[in-house]
């Protein structure tokens, strides 16, 4: 058998950034299916109310599709911009018709791997943080392979940020990533 590769450990550890956060917040992970995979979904998380500032549901789903990349942001008015490599998973999550809203979720690891995962006794360190975004009513894209995107530099996907993103969809309030990049 052969080691994971580079992009692999980078997946992987996308995935426990979103299960730590996840768990932290209270809200439920489901890894996607190979089905979901092929729509851009890597993972739903379900939020249980009641929710702080919350409003009619009681429980919301979102999906998440989740990057990993030690290449740093480029920093601009915009935001972080981040080189997302797929016009049709691009398109996927930006369009408002699907009945579960989604999220993109990148994590951006330091670029040397020794330092993406840290341990000690007292503590298990997972490097750099994630952000999210969404791209609901994003414009289409003139391009072929790549678009970039821009997330907002107070945007971290945290426990806090996740449960005021649940709290949001509690109240039929869902992100668009013109609100998000206005």
């Amino acid at each position: 058998m052969k080691p994971l590769s580079t992009q692999n450990i980078e997946s992987e550890l996308s995935y426990a950034y979103l299960h730590a956060v996840a768990a932290h917040a209270g809200v439920g992970c489901k890894v996607g299916s190979r089905h979901d995979d092929n729509a851009g979904i890597d993972a739903e998380l379900t939020g249980w109310g009641p929710f702080e500032n919350g409003g009619y549901l009681q429980e919301v789903n979102i999906s998440v599709q989740l990057k990993a990349t030690i290449k740093p942001p480029s920093v601009s008015a915009k935001g972080l911009g981040y080189s997302f490599a797929g016009i049709e998973q691009y398109n996927n999550l930006r369009t408002d018709t699907v009945a579960t809203p989604r999220i993109l979720v990148v994590l951006f690891l330091p670029p040397e791997p020794e330092r993406w995962l840290e341990h000690r006794n007292d503590a298990l360190t997972l490097r750099n943080c994630a952000y999210w975004v969404s791209l609901r009513g994003a414009p289409a894209s003139d391009n072929h392979s790549s678009q970039t995107i821009y997330f907002p530099e107070n945007q971290f996907f945290d426990t806090n940020g996740l449960k005021n993103l649940m709290a949001r969809l509690s109240r039929l309030d869902i992100p668009l990533y013109t609100q998000a990049n206005a």
